[in-house]
C-alpha cells in the first residue's frame, strides 16, 4: 500500500495531521534531523510520494502522536503506522554529502549550515540575538540559543565559509537554493548588514538562489541594498498575526508593530517583486484562524507571500507545554489561505528562493493547487 500524495486531498490531510500531531520515532534513526536552535526544530525530515516535509520528532506532542515509523531499511524505507494500522511507506533521506567535509580551519560544513526540506540550505548567520537571554523581551518559541549551547554550531559564519559551503551543497547534493537569517543583532540595521555581505560572498562562488529574513531595519535603503548584494527574495516573519498576540509571546519583537512591518512590506515588494518578500505566520499561538486570514488577506494585496506553519513548542522554551494547532484548525487555515493565493496567482512556486519555496514545514503548498 502507498501512501496518497502530497497533491491530492488525502495526500495534504495526511501531511496536515502529521505536522500538527507529529511522528513517533522510537529511537534516533539517523537522517536528516533539527534539534534546537533557529527553526524548524525539533523535526526531522521525510518524503511522502515524493514531497519532502519537515514533522516534528523531539517533542512531547510527538511522543504521543497516534502516528509512528519503524526502523527504516538501508533504502531509508520506513512503514508509517497510525494507531498500529498501516498507511503505507515513507523514506527518511540520507544525510547530503556536503555534510561530511569541515573547512580548511576544521568546522564541520554541518556547524555553518543545513539542509531543509528537499534542496534548501538554510543557516542563521548570526546565532544570537539581543533579546534572547532576557525573557523579559525574548521570543517565548525561540531556541536560537540551544544549538550553539550543545556545540551543534558556531556562534557567528563568515561570508567565506557560508560561500565555501554553499558551493560544496550544490555541487555535491543539487542544492537549489540557500536561506540566510540572523539573530537581531541591534535595532538600527536589525542584521541586513551581515547578511548583505554573506550574500555578496556566497554569489561570488557560486549561482545560487538567495532568501534573507530579518527584521524591518529602520533604513529600508536596505532592501534595496540586498537586492544589489545578490538577495533574490526577502523574509521579515510577523510570527504572529495580531499586535495583542505579538506582545504577549514576543514582547521585544512586537516594539516593531504589525503596522511597522506592513510599512517595511510596501517598501520592498517594489525591489524584490511581487510574491518575492514572504513573511512566517505561526498558526496556533493565540491568533484565531479568522485574524489569520485578514492579515493574509491585506498581505497578499501588497504583493505579501503569507507563509503560514503550525507552531511546534519546542523543549527547554517557555512554550514547551504550549499546545500546537489540531490538524481541524490547521485546514480551518490553510484551505481558505490557499484559495486566496490561487485567485491572485501568487504561487510557492514563483518563488525564487526561501521559505515558501521549500515549503517542508507547511502543506500550504497542496492547498494552492
Amino acid at each position: 500500500m502507498t501512501v496518497p500524495t502530497h497533491g491530492t486531498l488525502s495526500g495534504r490531510k495526511l501531511v496536515t495531521d502529521l505536522q500538527s500531531f507529529g511522528l513517533q520515532i522510537g529511537e534516533d534513526i539517523g537522517g536528516i534531523a533539527r534539534k534546537g536552535g533557529a527553526g524548524p526544530s525539533d523535526h526531522k525530515t521525510i518524503t511522502i510520494a515524493g514531497q519532502t516535509v519537515m514533522v516534528p520528532v523531539y517533542t512531547s506532542g510527538a511522543r504521543r502522536s497516534p502516528f509512528q515509523a519503524s526502523p527504516p531499511d538501508q533504502s531509508g524505507a520506513s512503514t508509517l503506522l497510525r494507531d498500529g494500522q498501516t498507511l503505507g511507506t515513507i523514506h527518511f533521506p540520507a544525510a547530503p554529502r556536503f555534510c561530511g567535509l569541515s573547512t580548511a580551519d576544521g568546522i564541520p560544513y554541518w556547524k555553518i549550515a543545513l539542509l531543509h526540506g528537499r534542496d534548501t540550505l538554510a543557516t542563521t548567520v548570526h546565532q544570537t540575538c539581543i533579546r534572547y537571554a532576557d525573557r523579559r523581551t525574548s521570543c517565548q518559541f525561540c531556541a536560537i540559543g540551544q544549538s550553539l549551547e550543545a556545540d551543534r554550531t558556531i556562534a557567528y559564519k563568515t561570508p567565506a565559509q557560508l560561500a565555501e559551503v554553499a558551493k560544496a551543497a550544490v555541487e555535491l547534493d543539487g542544492v537549489r537554493d540557500m536561506v540566510l537569517t540572523t539573530g537581531t543583532p541591534n535595532v538600527v540595521d536589525r542584521g541586513a548588514a551581515v547578511l548583505a555581505e554573506s550574500a555578496r560572498a556566497i554569489k561570488a562562488a557560486v549561482d545560487l538562489p538567495l532568501q534573507v529574513q530579518c527584521e524591518p531595519p529602520r533604513d529600508h535603503g536596505w532592501f534595496q541594498r540586498l537586492r544589489d548584494a545578490g538577495a533574490d527574495s526577502l523574509g521579515m516573519h510577523l510570527e504572529a498575526a495580531t499586535q495583542a498576540v505579538r506582545e504577549k509571546i514576543m514582547p521585544g519583537k512586537a516594539t516593531v508593530s504589525v503596522d511597522r512591518y506592513m510599512d517595511a512590506f510596501a517598501s520592498a515588494v517594489p525591489i524584490f517583486g511581487r510574491g518575492q518578500v514572504n513573511t512566517y505566520i505561526l498558526a496556533g499561538l493565540g491568533d484565531s484562524a479568522e485574524d489569520i486570514l485578514a492579515l493574509a488577506e491585506r498581505l497578499i494585496a501588497l504583493g505579501v507571500y503569507p507563509f503560514v506553519v503550525p507552531f511546534v513548542p519546542i523543549s527547554g522554551t517557555p512554550l514547551e507545554n504550549h499546545a500546537p494547532p489540531s490538524a481541524d484548525f490547521m485546514k480551518s487555515v490553510l484551505a481558505p489561505l490557499g484559495r486566496m493565493l490561487r485567485e491572485a496567482n501568487m504561487k510557492s512556486t514563483d518563488i525564487r528562493a526561501g521559505c515558501g519555496r521549500c515549503g517542508a514545514c507547511s502543506s500550504l503548498s497542496a492547498y494552492e493547487q
